[in-house]
């Protein structure tokens, strides 16, 4: 101020800021106070599996709760779901599991606040948070845990749609990249069968068949998604609900099967080994055709044993969280596929939070074409 000192002036200057900042913080909450009126002031959706299912899903076995989300912690983030995805392993993995409880499920989340490092607001996570709208996530909970189904930050996807974080660029692409390239090690000019073709992973699985060089015929159920089977590259499709599928395979594989990558077991899956030659290889990925069996029975099938033990066949069961440690070389490969043109990967999008269990059920129905994912 004119007519002060210069010592006199900064003391003068410094006491004023001190005065205007103890009024102002009377009305400007702390970064703390904010985060906890953020995230206390939501309510957060999901969806309860509130009993076990019996044979084939039904709208009855869900109910849509809500609950307030309390203040974060240090070291947590709160995050919003914008990706849902819906997969055959969720059927498969919850009569295991004690009801009422948050349905299972991955998803893409959007990190709304965090005070939680590596977890910056705007940033986006991937994992096994449920069918929730939004989540409190503690980030050491995910520290050591597998992927997929540990939540960690998205992958680099470059151009493509974060929704490809739950589907060719993640879990189920690289359920297709590791099952099919490390199990059945296809080699150029053999012929590989892939049963479920249609679905999430199999369409990548014949697709990458092909990049390899292999003679690719797939399984679907319907003759829409064997022309669309046909039209991402693979050499044969048969719909096995109407062709006589052993028949059929003779005339689409003559020279017998090298590569069995098995999404649906049963009857199918038999047909398909009594085929195999020699030294055969078989990626056991799913059984869907048993997932909606009726609570204390199975689908009974014809002993897969022999053609096992006459053709000296290798079949391996897996879980792709075995290969949580290679989880970005899988990604990376595949988003540079995608990238290149080099793979299609279709969605079967179902819009909104509250269509859930519909898309679910739609998918078990075999409705989808590649990948089923829900849009909140």
């Amino acid at each position: 101020m004119p007519g002060l000192p210069k010592s006199n002036s900064a003391n003068f200057h410094s006491a004023m800021s001190t005065f205007l900042a103890s009024r102002l913080s009377r009305f400007l909450p702390s970064a703390a106070t904010r985060v906890a009126s953020y995230s206390s002031g939501l309510r957060a959706k999901k969806w309860v599996l509130v009993q076990h299912f019996d044979g084939f899903p039904k709208h009855t076995d869900f109910e849509l709760h809500e609950e307030p989300l309390r203040a974060l912690k240090d070291g947590e983030y709160l995050c919003e779901a914008e990706w849902v995805s819906v997969d055959p392993y969720q059927r498969a993995y919850t009569p295991n599991m004690q009801v009422p409880m948050t349905m299972i499920g991955l998803q893409c989340a959007r990190v709304l606040e965090s005070r939680a490092e590596g977890y910056p607001e705007g940033s986006y996570v991937v994992g096994g948070l449920g069918w929730r709208s939004h989540t409190i996530r503690e980030a050491s909970r995910d520290q050591g845990q597998l992927l997929p189904f540990a939540t960690a930050p998205m992958p680099d996807l470059g151009n493509l749609s974060r929704s490809h974080s739950v589907g060719a660029c993640g879990m189920p692409g690289n359920t297709a990249y590791f099952g099919l390239l490390e199990l059945c090690q296809p080699k150029e000019g053999e012929t590989v069968v892939v049963s479920g073709a249609a679905g999430a992973v199999g369409a990548l699985v014949g697709q990458i068949a092909k990049i390899k060089g292999c003679h690719v015929v797939g399984f679907a159920g319907s003759d829409a998604k064997c022309d669309w089977l046909l039209s991402l590259g693979y050499d044969r499709a048969i719909n096995y609900k109407t062709a006589k599928t052993s028949k059929a395979l003779r005339e689409a594989a003559p020279n017998g099967v090298d590569c069995y990558f098995d999404n649906v077991g049963g009857w199918l899956s038999d047909a398909v080994m009594c085929q195999m030659n020699l030294f055969g290889r078989v990626s056991l990925c799913g059984c869907i055709a048993g997932y909606n069996d009726p609570r204390g029975r199975r689908t009974l099938v014809p002993m897969l044993q022999m053609p096992m033990l006459m053709q000296q066949l290798r079949m391996e069961g897996f879980i792709v969280s075995r290969w949580s440690d290679r989880w970005q070389e899988g990604v990376t490969q595949m988003r540079d596929w995608l990238e290149n043109d080099k793979i299609k990967a279709e969605e079967t999008i179902t819009e909104g939070f509250e269509n859930l269990p519909e898309a679910f059920m739609g998918m078990l129905a075999g409705k989808n074409f590649g990948k089923a994912v829900v849009k909140v």
